[in-house]
């Protein structure tokens, strides 16, 4: 599975054009570049993981938190965010996870809206 999360982050890049800081998507690398506030977050839910299928969902969110607070001002963490997103998506993808089209994306949002 390393192979195709760094292949996704290589697509993510070509497909964001990110240039900044990439978080290493391991418990350590991410526990490293969480603020102070989030990093306690991290561990507390980290200890109450049941299963490894919940790992992987854990380690998506609060990789893209870390990507997030390791930015060094607004605009570089909305960045870091959508590269984020990509990344996520793509190595979902490639390793035959649970994945979204726009189109149920789209629909999910207007029925939302029509609430």
């Amino acid at each position: 599975m390393a192979a195709e999360w760094q292949n996704a982050v290589a697509e993510a890049q070509e497909a964001t054009g990110f240039t900044g800081e990439i978080v290493r998507r391991t418990v350590e690398g991410i526990g490293t570049a969480l603020r102070l506030d989030h990093r306690a977050d991290f561990y507390a839910e980290l200890g109450t993981l049941a299963d490894s299928g919940g790992f992987e969902a854990f380690l998506n969110h609060w990789w893209t938190q870390a990507l997030a607070d390791s930015a060094p001002n607004g605009d570089a963490r909305e960045e870091a965010v959508d590269f984020a997103d990509v990344a996520v998506s793509v190595y979902a993808r490639a390793v035959g996870g649970p994945t979204v089209t726009q189109a149920e994306i789209d629909a999910l949002v207007a029925g939302a809206e029509a609430s």
